[in-house]
């Protein structure tokens, strides 16, 4: 039988992603070249990557990597935000290191790109550092005000690349490890012959395997997890 040593608590990640947790595989220069920007000033980077690549956990560890250093940093996920939000920019321009995860939820928001344009060239004339991720790559975004494309471009343009199924599997692993369990490598393996391809979907089966044997009170298993992808 395949299982945690200890039942599982409630979905909650129990602590914050390092720049050290991330699975690099073919993205060591990425992960590189992010550390280097959250210790350095007036720099700048565009990431992209599809959904479960990594994205938000390398925003949020650049935060945690500045802090250590001595700087200010400050994460902000758009896609949590509506038009009447546009005022949580005001004043970033002040802190070292700025995070705007989900551009691709304001991208052909005029509102929000105006917003966006302004609050770079603020950012710039303060010498602060961007780091800006999106599913789209550059191009690809359905941007409306050409000016903000072109300070979106002024730095870094960095591609998260597919990892192969031994970096997926630690992938699972590292995530599972941050809700507080261990996940046996032979479910890990399970779940990556029988379920999804893509990492998001993935990412989200070890959560939805979490909070059922926590639920039930049952241990990880293969079956669990058996059932869970035939209710998918």
């Amino acid at each position: 039988m395949l299982f945690s040593p200890q039942l599982p608590l409630p979905l909650e990640p129990r602590r914050a992603l390092r720049l050290d947790d991330f699975v690099a595989g073919p993205n060591g220069a990425v992960v590189a070249a992010i550390n280097d920007l959250a210790t350095q000033e007036d720099q700048s980077v565009f990431l992209y990557g599809p959904s479960g690549s990594g994205k938000t956990h390398l925003l949020s560890a650049a935060c945690i990597r500045a802090r250590e250093s001595g700087r200010s940093a400050f994460y902000l996920k758009l896609s949590d935000l509506d038009d009447d939000a546009v005022h949580s920019l005001r004043g970033l321009e002040q802190v070292g290191l700025v995070c705007l995860d989900d551009l691709d939820a304001v991208a052909g928001n005029a509102r929000w790109e105006e917003a966006l344009f302004h609050f770079i060239n603020r950012l710039r004339a303060e010498r602060r550092c961007l780091l800006v991720a999106s599913r789209q790559r550059l191009r690809r975004l359905p941007l409306e005000l050409p000016d903000l494309g072109s300070r979106l471009a002024w730095g870094l343009r960095l591609e998260l690349l597919p990892l192969d199924d031994a970096a997926k599997l630690r992938v699972l692993e590292v995530h599972a490890e941050s809700l507080g369990l261990t996940l046996a490598p032979e479910l890990g393996r399970y779940l990556l012959s029988r379920g999804p391809r893509d990492m998001a979907s993935l990412l989200a089966l070890v959560s939805r395997l979490q909070q059922a044997a926590f639920q039930d009170k049952r241990p990880l298993t293969v079956p669990l997890l058996r059932q869970l992808l035939a209710e998918r």
